[in-house]
């Protein structure tokens, strides 16, 4: 299983916006946010809200079977839920994950775990 994990600022005055997003995730779009992650192979996701002088970023956590996969898929999936993720994510962060990422995904420098 691959993870990464990764920060995405919140473009100002959207930390609301975020919340309701998350909220919208965690409630009315639960199944839809399942199912769609399911068929792409994520297994885990986690979400963190970090206050920094510089602005409010958002700490994403994720687990999925292919991580290269996940992110394509979930970028090129026309799949309602996906469009509308995809929308909310633009608005909010700035990012299009419907256009290749810019770079290489983050590369883990250390991963402790307790025995």
């Amino acid at each position: 299983m691959a993870s990464l994990a990764m920060a995405f600022p919140i473009l100002p005055g959207k930390t609301e916006q975020w919340k309701h997003f998350c909220q919208e995730m965690a409630g009315p779009r639960r199944s839809e946010y399942e199912a769609s992650n399911k068929r792409i192979g994520a297994t885990r996701a986690a979400l963190y809200l970090q206050q920094t002088p510089q602005g409010d970023m958002v700490v994403l956590y994720q687990e999925a079977a292919d991580m290269q996969h996940f992110f394509e898929a979930m970028g090129m999936s026309q799949e309602p839920y996906f469009v509308w993720f995809r929308e909310q994510v633009k608005e909010i962060h700035g990012v299009d994950f419907s256009q290749p990422l810019p770079g290489p995904l983050p590369e883990a420098f250390m991963d402790w775990r307790a025995s």
